[in-house]
């Protein structure tokens, strides 16, 4: 198998930094990004596979059908950078066709990122697989392995839906410059659509979502030395019209009272910690967005319903004003 080191990237802030301030803002607020331990790694993987769960399957479906014109766009012998690998599900589908140079996932759950990796090599045993623990949110400085080929990123999943429209034009950024001029980047938007659908989509009926949701502090109390009662919480999934998103919260069904890391925090019945955003795009506001961040869209995929697209852009140089 050819995977290759355990490189990490920075870290400035921690889980507990983020968790404490977090918890005293108002409205509260964690990242999204502390979901993913190896439970909710898992539980996130659960969660593409439901019936509610359109995005993985219909993204899937798009890659099948259009990799090869993905791969005559951008040519053979990039290095794919994956950000938010996962279990590289859908990355089997563009590896087998656009014959990549290397190949090198980035996820912040690192125990998750290499067995992902190490089974992703078995499977491609010519390729080099470089898996690379970090936080893909914050400036990076790839591995070697990358930085020797043109590059092609890879972003699917609509995670740039995570981000507030502000955090996702400077991670845009943050990802041209990490792939430098002349890379492209291969990226998943999920599209406006019938609320009910996409309410359903994050709150299904097995549960899953909300374990997933919940996991956020059961992992809170394992890691930070909480006591966070967790029958004093649910999920919520609701559709933000005005910002054009699904938000996840967890909503104190009770007043709650408790401890992280030996500081002590109230949590009055009905209030919410604020966990995800989902923003979902028209094809006019995709664009703009990844105008905004340095990238130029080159050609653009959906399904046959119009509920998602795969964008290809390219990182040209920035024309002057006129």
């Amino acid at each position: 198998m050819a995977v290759h080191g355990r490189p990490t990237g920075p870290r400035s802030v921690s889980f507990l930094d983020d968790v404490l301030a977090g918890l005293e803002a108002r409205p509260r607020a964690i990242p999204a990004r502390w979901f993913y331990d190896r439970e909710g790694s898992e539980l996130f993987e659960a969660i593409t596979q439901l019936p509610e769960y359109y995005p993985t399957r219909t993204e899937t479906a798009i890659l099948e059908h259009a990799c090869d014109e993905m791969a005559e766009l951008v040519g053979p012998g990039r290095a794919v950078v994956e950000f938010g690998a996962g279990s590289a599900t859908k990355t089997r589908i563009l590896l087998r066709c656009v014959r990549p140079a290397a190949y090198v996932p980035i996820d912040i759950s690192g125990d998750f990122l290499r067995e992902a990796a190490a089974a992703l090599a078995a499977e491609f045993p010519d390729l080099s697989v470089v898996p690379f623990e970090a936080d893909f949110m914050r400036p990076l400085t790839l591995p070697d392995a990358a930085m020797r080929a043109p590059k092609l990123g890879f972003f699917p999943g609509s995670t740039i839906g995570n981000l507030e429209p502000a955090g996702a034009v400077d991670l845009l950024r943050a990802m041209r410059g990490s792939l430098g001029e002349g890379a492209f980047l291969l990226i998943g938007a999920d599209r406006v659509k019938d609320r009910d659908v996409l309410v359903r989509a994050y709150d299904d009926a097995q549960g899953v979502t909300a374990a997933f949701n919940m996991n956020l502090l059961a992992r809170i109390n394992r890691e930070l030395d909480g006591d966070v009662s967790l029958d004093a919480f649910r999920h919520r999934a609701v559709w933000n019209e005005d910002a054009a998103r699904i938000e996840m919260h967890l909503e104190a069904v009770r007043d709650a009272g408790f401890t992280v890391g030996g500081r002590r925090f109230f949590v009055a019945a009905g209030e919410t910690i604020h966990t995800e955003n989902s923003h979902k795009y028209t094809p006019e506001s995709a664009r703009l967005l990844l105008r905004a961040g340095g990238w130029e869209p080159v050609r653009a995929w959906e399904d046959a319903r119009g509920w998602f697209s795969v964008i290809l852009a390219e990182a040209r140089p920035v024309p002057s004003a006129p």
